[in-house]
């Protein structure tokens, strides 16, 4: 009976698939980031103030219930959501921008779909921008380029106004810049895993040998 020799093209074929595979997630999350970001976007430019958060609220329940440790990145979200909300009130406070939908709650508290969009953006912590954590000046320039490009969009969409344009989109690169580095930092930090009671187990038993074996070399 023949075999076929190695490297056979059944081979590469399979790895291409297992490759397409692994990333064809990443693409759907992706895609569904935008439309989500679009909806909370125009919707805020249209008048629509649920839209756009109740989209996003089914879009961040199921990737929770999907995720590997959904109590753990649901901590996630939440706190992502409140360091925006303490960045948001820093730009109220700098009267640096003015969204087109406040509320529903009074300012300077920040608009439901401001927020709604910090917990999409957590979303992407872990696994679309995960290759960032380790990596402080590049989740920097990122977070500078990204975030600020992002509120000039929402701002050409009519989603929101600067008071002053110069002023605005510096303090959104700076602020970005610092937050992004955060974030993927604390995604790292809630998902790191958690050593079992087993392998702590196993650790002391190691060390316990090596203290007996050190014992029998010096006697």
């Amino acid at each position: 009976m023949m075999t076929r020799p190695a490297g056979r093209p059944e081979g590469t074929l399979a790895t291409a698939w297992r490759f397409v595979r692994s990333k064809a997630g990443l693409v759907v999350q992706f895609v569904v980031f935008q439309v989500a970001w679009f909806a909370c976007v125009l919707g805020a430019a249209a008048g629509n103030r649920w839209v756009g958060p109740g989209l996003v609220g089914a879009v961040v329940l199921i990737h929770v219930l999907r995720s590997a440790r959904p109590g753990r990145e649901a901590a996630l979200v939440v706190a992502v959501v409140l360091i925006g909300l303490s960045w948001e009130c820093l730009l109220a406070a700098g009267d640096w921008i003015r969204y087109a939908l406040p509320g529903p709650w009074p300012a300077p508290w920040p608009p439901a779909w401001i927020l709604a969009l910090w917990a999409l953006f957590a979303t992407l912590l872990v696994q679309p921008l995960g290759w960032m954590r380790g990596r402080p000046l590049v989740a920097a320039a990122f977070g500078a380029v990204g975030g600020s490009l992002s509120y000039v969009a929402a701002e050409r969409m009519g989603a929101c106004r600067f008071t002053d344009e110069t002023m605005a989109i510096l303090a959104l690169a700076v602020g970005w810049g610092l937050i992004v580095p955060l974030l993927t930092a604390l995604a790292g930090a809630v998902h790191r895993p958690v050593a079992s009671p087993a392998s702590k187990t196993d650790i002391l038993h190691g060390q316990a040998l090596g203290k007996a074996r050190s014992s029998r070399t010096h006697s």
